[in-house]
């Protein structure tokens, strides 16, 4: 089982790369007053059947090959409704996937959120040719940080890739979620 929400954003946005994605979007959304904490990940890759996306949830259904379980996503549905969220996933073939999981926010079961620092960071550095959007919502104040504006900044996109400009993405957003929580 996956010990943090940030785990499960790797996983599903590793999912997105698998897809033929190019452009992803992250968006983790903390509603105090409302009482939810909602993960969004959204793609446009080549997106799943509908015989798939019916079967998703359920543990023995993978496009992997290297072994024949896929437990991301079954333990990410669970955790939401053990937390008294939901999950709901939606995909277009062709056109792409788009995956939610709304958790009751103080649940005592709900997966901590994780470091999403250097969750994000290694996304970026890992997949630089994708377009990333990382979106994180706080009390109504939102951060955003986009592999696009980075390789306008650093007129190559391959510097993603160094462990200079890594350690930099993952100072900014932390510092960045730490102005949205004070």
């Amino acid at each position: 089982m996956l010990e943090d929400l940030s785990q499960h954003v790797l996983d599903i946005a590793e999912n997105s790369v698998a897809a033929g994605a190019s452009s992803v979007l992250i968006e983790i959304a903390e509603d105090l007053p409302g009482n939810i904490l909602s993960m969004t990940v959204e793609d446009d890759g080549k997106g799943m059947s509908r015989d798939f996306l019916e079967k998703v949830a359920d543990p023995f259904t993978t496009t992997r090959t290297t072994r024949r379980v896929g437990m991301g996503i079954p333990f990410l549905k669970q955790s939401a409704e053990l937390c008294g969220g939901k999950f709901v996933i939606s995909s277009v073939p062709g056109a792409g996937t788009r995956l939610e999981a709304l958790f009751k926010y103080d649940c005592i079961d709900r997966p901590p959120l994780g470091d999403m620092p250097a969750t994000v960071m290694t996304i970026f550095m890992g997949y630089p040719d994708i377009n990333w959007t990382y979106r994180h919502i706080y009390g109504g104040r939102e951060f955003s940080m986009t592999t696009e504006e980075l390789a306008l900044v650093l007129e190559d996109r391959e510097l993603l890739r160094t462990a200079e400009v890594g350690l930099w993405i993952r100072g900014q957003i932390a510092e960045a979620l730490l102005e949205l929580r004070n």
